[in-house]
């Protein structure tokens, strides 16, 4: 069967998720996982561009290494990067149809879209002798959670996907700390509950969590901001970096600066023409890192937003540089109805028209969320 047939019939999202369905398949086919060095990423935001930081200079130390993330923008490659570029077409078929032989027709149907796909990575990271693992937007109960890792890797916790794992940041953060299993590197947290969750569970679960600023000496500093420059990195991505590098002096690898100059991640803050902007993120720990980044200057802002983020506040945040928003059609069931929106948007005094065609003697950012960009793109190519 053809993977882009066979995924489309699995819905993208669910209202409940079967927390038992991933482990209960893995127990089955995990001999076929043996002997893999894994780095899990966990966390609310950058968990992707630290992957690929990571991940990047992994293969230019020389080591086969593969890097899942998710979601995609244009197209499901984009998920299952191997040793400097996405998979291939025909790679990724193969990886799909040997899976097929490993499964059971009932597990093969009843794993979800992320829970196969996850399986489908791992398949294709065959013979990598890293792989950089990025859960989705669980922690303990998340698809990638099975595997056994060397390492976990935790980039900021905040809130975000409150239905799921919990209303509060301590609890958000003890859903997504317990996926640790044995070490683990903090990177920066704004919350001050992550660290001490981190600390309860180390002590009840008897693991080794790292801060950041444990591996990050003067010399670390310097190419750090030397690589930043390099890469015009704003200060989010500056502090993913930290992480990344944090988890080569982990492992005990060096690194040169020359390692990461193709390891930016397409869609984070990325400048695609000279008065255009476009980033994946969708909450308000997004919003606060893009606002850093950007403050003083003035965008007109080209958004829309899932239903269940809190679009107010992230308003709220970008409002200072804000010029006008325009919002932009998406035709998805998750995305918040267009009189809501427009409602909070009255209540923030925000102006705001529909989204038609770029000005090019303006400046704009693209933000919202994964759909934004993957339809804005579509649309301004």
């Amino acid at each position: 069967m053809i993977l882009e047939s066979f995924l489309d019939a699995k819905p993208l999202y669910y209202d409940e998720i079967d927390y038992t369905r991933m482990p209960r398949v893995y127990e089955k086919i995990k001999q076929h996982f043996k002997d893999v060095k894994i780095v899990h990423i966990i966390g609310t935001n950058g968990k992707g561009t630290t992957g690929r930081f990571l991940a990047s200079a992994l293969h230019a130390n020389g080591y086969k290494t593969g890097h899942f993330t998710s979601p995609h923008i244009l197209v499901f490659n984009e998920r299952i990067w191997l040793d400097g570029n996405n998979i291939s077409h025909e790679n990724l078929q193969k990886s799909h149809e040997k899976l097929l032989t490993l499964l059971s027709f009932e597990d093969a149907s009843s794993l979800s879209y992320f829970e196969y796909t996850t399986f489908l990575a791992m398949i294709a990271f065959d013979g990598c002798d890293y792989i950089v693992l990025e859960a989705g937007l669980g922690g303990e109960h998340d698809a990638t959670a099975v595997f056994d890792k060397i390492l976990t890797l935790v980039t900021p916790i905040d809130m975000d996907h409150e239905a799921f794992l919990g209303n509060t940041i301590t609890k958000i953060a003890t859903t997504k700390l317990s996926a640790i299993q044995n070490n683990a590197i903090l990177g920066f947290q704004k919350n001050e509950d992550v660290y001490h969750v981190a600390q309860k569970l180390a002590l009840k679960n008897t693991l080794t969590i790292y801060h950041v600023e444990d591996f990050i000496q003067e010399l670390d500093t310097l190419k750090i901001q030397n690589i930043s420059g390099q890469l015009f990195l704003p200060p989010y991505l500056r502090d993913n970096l930290s992480l990344a590098i944090s988890a080569l002096k982990f492992l005990d690898i060096q690194y040169a600066e020359h390692n990461f100059k193709n390891s930016k991640l397409f869609g984070r803050l990325s400048k695609i023409s000279e008065n255009v902007l476009i980033d994946v993120g969708h909450n308000a720990l997004a919003a606060s890192s893009i606002f850093t980044a950007l403050i003083g200057k003035k965008y007109i802002l080209i958004y829309n937003s899932y239903k269940d983020k809190n679009y107010k506040k992230i308003l709220q945040i970008l409002k200072p540089i804000i010029e006008h928003v325009e919002i932009i059609a998406i035709d998805e069931k998750r995305i918040v109805s267009r009189e809501l929106l427009e409602a909070v948007l009255d209540e923030l005094d925000i102006k705001y028209i529909p989204f038609e065609i770029l000005d090019t003697q303006k400046k704009y950012l693209v933000f919202g969320s994964f759909s934004v960009v993957e339809k804005f793109m579509k649309q301004y190519s």
